[in-house]
């Protein structure tokens, strides 16, 4: 979370004070409405029809992608080596499998193994959009119309991040964001899907509210309701969105103009080079990437003064040979839950080793990140661009 205050108490207070704090209610009746509200809102800035806000987070926004697009067992998903484990755990929530790509210079998953890695059992494509970067949307989407692949977009680490002068979330079949603690808007925890598809919105609607044939709602789907989970959304967690929200543009705007008076103060410089960036605009990043020639100096550099960068093979999280659970297929909490024995995988692909992604493992231990801030003053900006300068000249 980068910025929270007056907004979000102006927000709460009014939804408090209403005393109506279950998403579902009636505005002539003193409910605010805010979940419906920031729904509509967030639609409209993603550039997108539908919105549906969940309290479990980008994990739930992914699960009720992957059941809007009648992901389940039998299928294969293609998800990225470098993500939070939750992209897999998604794919296996709903019965399926998740198969594991090698990404690329970008650190995204990488296009030429997802094609290589497709079969007759390949329905969907998960592009993570890590740190704030894009996927090659292009090339994945390009790569899904020709076998009638899925795609769908795990932007929890890119709300509001805009790729190609169009917003992540809104290139696939439908988007995922996450609003817990530690991405760019944040409620605590909470998370959202985005689609252009009636249907996969519908279905997700459903899943997430096992009361649906309760609802308002329901005469307004087309769809017939069936037995889903509760990952509704509160009214506390919509008011606080609202106001998140209303600070997006300007925490990537600020983001922006400090990633670029850095970009630009290193560029060219000795010792100093930055990973691939998808967008040739090179708008995007919560983080600057760097990429050395092996991972002694990438260490060196991560670890020097004034620079406090990090690798992302030591996150310990969102590498895929951190995936304990996974790899020893521990999954649903009773044997006949778990997808892994679930008869209609049988056959697939879920063989998974330590050193099946080389490429990944070894881009992973040569990046160096180094995070940004929106409201760094200049005198850190240059600080960090001098401390860059001078260790990447000595090493």
């Amino acid at each position: 979370m980068y910025r929270i205050g007056e907004e979000e108490l102006k927000e709460l207070e009014k939804v408090i004070n209403s005393k109506k704090l279950f998403r579902v209610g009636n505005a002539e009746a003193g409910h605010q409405l805010a979940v419906e509200t920031f729904e509509k809102e967030l639609a409209e800035k993603i550039g997108i029809k539908y919105a549906l806000c969940l309290s479990g987070g980008g994990t739930s926004a992914l699960i009720c992608g992957l059941v809007g697009l009648g992901i389940g067992p039998g299928d294969e998903v293609i998800v990225p080596a470098y993500t939070f484990m939750a992209t897999a755990v998604a794919v296996l929530a709903v019965g399926a499998i998740p198969v594991i790509a090698e990404i690329d210079e970008s650190l995204m998953i990488d296009p030429i193994d997802v094609e290589r890695k497709i079969t007759a059992n390949t329905k969907a494509i998960i592009p993570v959009h890590m740190v704030g970067f894009a996927a090659a949307m292009e090339k994945i989407n390009k790569i899904a119309e020709e076998h009638n692949l899925k795609v769908l977009e795990d932007a929890c680490q890119a709300d509001g991040v805009s790729y190609r002068n169009k917003r992540l979330g809104s290139w696939g079949d439908a988007g995922a964001f996450s609003f817990n603690f530690y991405k760019i808007i944040s409620s605590g925890d909470g998370g959202a899907l985005v689609t252009d598809n009636r249907e996969v919105y519908e279905r997700a609607l459903v899943y997430h509210d096992g009361g649906a044939s309760f609802r308002p709602y329901k005469e307004d789907l087309q769809i017939d309701v069936f037995v889903g989970v509760q990952l509704r959304a509160s009214e506390i967690m919509g008011a606080v969105l609202r106001a998140q929200l209303r600070r997006l543009d300007g925490i990537l705007s600020d983001m922006g103009r400090i990633r670029k008076k850095i970009l630009h103060g290193l560029e060219g410089k000795q010792g100093i080079t930055f990973a691939k960036y998808n967008d040739p605009s090179r708008n995007q990043g919560t983080v600057i990437p760097f990429q050395f020639e092996n991972e002694e100096k990438a260490r060196i550099f991560a670890k020097s003064e004034g620079i406090n960068g990090w690798l992302p093979i030591d996150t310990g999280r969102h590498v895929y040979t951190n995936w304990e659970p996974i790899f020893e297929k521990r999954v649903g909490g009773h044997p006949l839950r778990n997808p892994f024995n679930h008869p209609a995988n049988k056959g697939l692909r879920m063989d998974y080793t330590k050193d099946m992604c080389p490429k990944t493992l070894d881009l992973c231990a040569r990046t160096v990140f180094v995070p940004l801030s929106p409201d760094w003053p200049d005198e850190i900006v240059e600080g960090k661009i001098n401390a860059c300068k001078k260790t990447a000249a000595n090493l």
